[in-house]
């Protein structure tokens, strides 16, 4: 996510089935959504001059705040686009992305940038293009944030109980998002336990396992309201 973008927070929490608004760009399979993936020299910039209704792109700047992916606005005739580009990761990241983007766009809650595009890039990688949004700087309304936040988990409320209909990641880190019935347990077994087990697995380190774990028991056995 960028400082100046809602880069398509890998999402997570509980939201009905795929969004209407991605259809006309992206099919979904049963096993996995997939994306339309022409590939061409710069298909960041055919599909702008293309389906973005550009005729002209007339400034590309870079945006800060990323930490895996490369940030870039692009300043068209047509308007302004934010692009991702990944140089060393396939498009299941972006695609994901864009789901959870278009879930949260669909409640009509927070405002989120739209996705327009995912693909792979010619010499390896991949590319998200959404709709650029500007924000202020200020931090001023941190509250109302908050209630707009709560307005989007109540409008994703989803029969399926607590999930996602994809995996995602969070940055680059894989994360779990199979349905599950019940919150306290989505959140221990797909949230916190799964990171837990994936630190243990690369640093070999039980201490924060361990007490992660007596985290995890106190979340399961205490009551919650």
């Amino acid at each position: 996510m960028t400082s100046a973008h809602v880069g398509a927070m890998s999402s997570s929490t509980c939201f009905p089935s795929l969004p209407r608004l991605l259809r006309p760009s992206f099919t979904k399979t049963k096993s996995s959504p997939k994306f339309s993936m022409s590939m061409s020299k710069d298909p960041v910039r055919e599909w702008i001059l293309s389906d973005g209704k550009a005729t002209e792109i007339t400034k590309i700047s870079p945006v800060g705040g990323g930490c895996i992916n490369l940030a870039s606005r692009y300043d068209t005739d047509a308007g302004s686009f934010f692009v991702k580009t990944n140089r060393s990761i396939g498009p299941s990241m972006f695609e994901a992305e864009a789901l959870g983007l278009g879930a949260m766009y669909e409640t009509g809650t927070i405002r989120v940038p739209k996705p327009y595009k995912v693909g792979p890039l010619p010499t390896g990688g991949s590319f998200i293009i959404m709709e650029f949004i500007q924000f202020g700087a200020s931090r001023g309304y941190q509250s109302d944030l908050g209630r707009k936040l709560a307005e989007m988990h109540k409008a994703g409320k989803s029969s399926k109980g607590f999930g996602f209909d994809v995996d995602n990641t969070i940055g680059s880190t894989p994360q779990v998002n199979t349905w599950s019935s019940d919150w306290v347990q989505f959140y221990g077994e797909h949230r916190l336990g799964y990171q837990l087990k994936l630190a243990l697995d690369q640093y070999g380190d039980r201490t924060i396992y361990d007490k992660g774990n007596f985290v995890l028991l106190l979340l399961f056995f205490l009551p919650v309201n």
